[in-house]
């Protein structure tokens, strides 16, 4: 299991979180491969989401990364009696009714941070949809800040930290990279799975080959 040395320049969660998220990893049998790149703010895609079981091994390695996030729920979840417990462990509930309002004021937050680590789940709930939200996308494009993937694969109990760039604005492209990264990893219920696409991506798909030459 990985040190207790910081080596982001994230904002840093403390020691004794460390050795907490290493103690639950331990009895659950984890292991986290890769590193939080250079840079001091991150939208982080949390991704396949599909049991309750993806957020304390979610918070659980983001403590042994020395890596303290910002996650967005709904907001019944930041209600008495557990609505202080949310929002200590970095937790913001918004009123999901008005899903480009909420995009919005996100990407204000997290461009006026210095340091922050905005987490954020695509599939949007537990059970399979059709698409990914696409609110990920926007909110870092909007806050000029790189994505982050990354994963659980519960087939082999391994959090990964890995693939890491700016959205370039074509957003086939930048799915394809998403896609590929997410290609092997599998979430607690696997049919669960939310195919990794946008709606937007219908919009304007990436040329077949044969069509580009």
């Amino acid at each position: 299991m990985r040190s207790s040395r910081i080596t982001h320049d994230c904002q840093p969660t403390s020691l004794i979180s460390y050795w907490i998220g290493r103690l639950v990893l331990t009895l659950l049998g984890w292991k986290v491969e890769g590193e939080i790149p250079p840079g001091g703010k991150f939208l982080l895609i949390g991704a396949p989401h599909t049991s309750n079981w993806d957020f304390p091994v979610g918070i659980a390695v983001t403590y042994l990364l020395r890596v303290r996030i910002t996650w967005v729920g709904k907001h019944t979840l930041f209600q008495w009696p557990h609505g202080g417990i949310m929002r200590w462990l970095g937790g913001i509930g918004v009123d999901r009714s008005n899903p480009a309002g909420v995009a919005e004021q996100l990407a204000q937050q997290l461009q006026a941070a210095d340091r922050m680590v905005l987490a954020i789940t695509p599939d949007g709930t537990r059970g399979r949809r059709e698409y990914w939200k696409s609110g990920f996308y926007r909110i870092a494009r909007a806050a000029g800040v790189p994505l982050l993937c990354g994963s659980l694969d519960f087939s082999s109990k391994t959090a990964r930290v890995g693939l890491c760039f700016m959205p370039t604005g074509n957003i086939p492209a930048d799915m394809e990279r998403i896609r590929a990264f997410y290609a092997d990893v599998s979430g607690a219920n696997p049919e669960n799975h939310t195919p990794i696409r946008l709606r937007e991506e219908l919009e304007n798909p990436l040329p077949r080959q044969d069509q580009a030459r």
